[in-house]
C-alpha cells in the first residue's frame, strides 16, 4: 500500500473494545490486498489474564504490547509490504509510540461509537476475553485522536461492509491506495 508519494504505510484500526476493530480491519485489509494482524494476539499472557479478570491495563502493561505491534509493522514495512493492524491505541502517547515504530509511515482509522452501541456489542459477542465491564475504563482512558495527523474517524453505527467502505474512501482521500 502506498501513499501518493510512493511511500509504504501501515494502518492501525483503532478504538475501544467492541468498536469492530478486527472485523473492519479484516475488510480494509481485503480491500487493499494487504495482510491483517489481530493486535489482541500480540498481548502478553499476563495482559490477557488481567483483562479476563476484569482488571484494566495500565500504561506499563500496554507498552510491551505496543512494542510488539511496532515490531510487526517494522517487519512488514522492512519487507516492502504494507500492513493493517488492530489496536485500541487509546492514548496519544501510544499512537506516537506506534508512529515512531513505523518510521512515521502510519495512518489510523478511528472507529467511533456511542457507549450504548459499544456496550450492546460487547454484551452480545462470544469468545472474547475482554468483559463488557472494562468498557468504562477504556472510555475513560481514550484520548480521541481528532486533529492528529493521518487519522480518519469513522462512525460504527452501520454495517461492517459500509463502515469498511467508508474507511477505505477516507483513506483514499488521504492518498492511501493499494
Amino acid at each position: 500500500m502506498t501513499g501518493n508519494s510512493g511511500t509504504l504505510h501501515a494502518i492501525v484500526v483503532m478504538g475501544v473494545s467492541g468498536s469492530g476493530k478486527s472485523s473492519i480491519g479484516e475488510k480494509i485489509a481485503a480491500g487493499l490486498g494487504l495482510p491483517f494482524v489481530e493486535g489482541d494476539i500480540l498481548h502478553p499472557a499476563s495482559n490477557v489474564e488481567k483483562m479476563s479478570k476484569g482488571i484494566p491495563l495500565t500504561d506499563a502493561d500496554r507498552m510491551p504490547w505496543l512494542d510488539r505491534i511496532g515490531e510487526e509493522m517494522q517487519a512488514s514495512l522492512g519487507k516492502g509490504e504494507g500492513i493493517i493492524v488492530s489496536c485500541s491505541a487509546l492514548k496519544r502517547i501510544y499512537r506516537d509510540r506506534l508512529r515512531a515504530a513505523a518510521g512515521g509511515n502510519l495512518y489510523f482509522v478511528y472507529l467511533e461509537g456511542s457507549k450504548a452501541l459499544l456496550t450492546d456489542r460487547m454484551v452480545h459477542r462470544k469468545g472474547h476475553f475482554m468483559p463488557a465491564s472494562l468498557l468504562e475504563s477504556q472510555l475513560q482512558t481514550l484520548e480521541v485522536p481528532t486533529g492528529e495527523p493521518g487519522v480518519v474517524t469513522v462512525g460504527i453505527d452501520d454495517t461492517i461492509e459500509d463502515i469498511a467502505a467508508k474507511s477505505l474512501r477516507e483513506l483514499a482521500a488521504l492518498g492511501i491506495t493499494d
